[in-house]
């Protein structure tokens, strides 16, 4: 049982480290950009959180799987990957760890640059913001589900995926809604006083998303499979994803 609990704490801390350094990017780079007067240009801000995404799959996804997002967490235990009963804990982790990045950043910088809220660009309306959420956050869970499936979740294949859907959604559709497609990620400069557009954008359309994601991959790929769910729960020093020790055997759930 000490084994377990162990377990259990890695894959927390790994949640949280995680999306710690995922919001840090995220959010930060506009922080940066409006310190800095632009020097960090809209691109850049766009293809940094795909970057960052594509580094913690490499370091993480064994631990906890690298969900680094309550939609991934939750279109994970919808779709049969990972066990509802685990999932307050990871959304919790990825809460702190999203919170804390957005402290950081205000301790360092105030809250210039909105502390990098989510917000819809000039001209743009909550609607179309709203929808775009949906949209992109569909075929993010769409790229993650689908390349979940074995080692590919912690290996090349499905970090270069994700990473570059993520920096793709960013570089067109980022000066329209903003590209969140992570409650965490934007709910935590709002808490810590950043001034963001409507927020239930951002809450909403995340998690619609990935709810849509589920059937699809059924539609796709048919019935969750072993290896797309020990590749969303991790798979540390092989213990299971119910920390019983059966490695490839245990079940599971970017």
């Amino acid at each position: 049982m000490a084994v377990d609990r162990q377990a259990r704490r890695r894959r927390l801390a790994a949640e949280g480290v995680g999306t710690f350094f995922l919001v840090l990017v995220a959010a930060g780079a506009g922080v940066v950009a409006a310190v800095t007067g632009g020097t960090v240009s809209p691109a850049a801000q766009a293809l940094a959180p795909g970057a960052m995404v594509l580094a913690l799959i490499y370091t993480l996804g064994v631990t906890s799987g690298a969900h680094l997002n309550p939609a991934v967490t939750l279109a994970f235990a919808a779709r049969g990957h990972f066990p509802w009963r685990r999932v307050p804990a990871y959304v919790g982790a990825q809460l702190a760890g999203a919170v804390t990045a957005a402290a950081v950043l205000r301790a360092m910088f105030g809250t210039t640059g909105r502390l990098g809220a989510s917000h819809p660009g000039p001209g743009v309306g909550t609607g179309a913001a709203f929808g775009l959420e949906v949209l992109l956050s569909l075929g993010l869970m769409t790229v993650i589900l689908g390349t979940s499936n074995g080692a590919r979740n912690i290996g090349h294949n499905s970090a270069i995926a994700i990473g570059g859907y993520i920096a793709l959604a960013g570089l067109w559709a980022g000066p329209a809604s903003g590209a969140s497609m992570n409650p965490a990620r934007s709910l935590a400069p709002v808490l810590l006083g950043g001034h963001g557009g409507p927020l239930w954008i951002y809450l909403l359309g995340p998690l619609i998303g990935a709810g849509l994601a589920v059937p699809l991959a059924w539609l796709l790929r048919g019935p969750p499979s072993p290896a797309g769910t020990r590749a969303a729960q991790g798979d540390d020093r092989g213990t299971g994803a119910d920390g019983t020790g059966t490695g490839e055997l245990g079940s599971r759930a970017t």
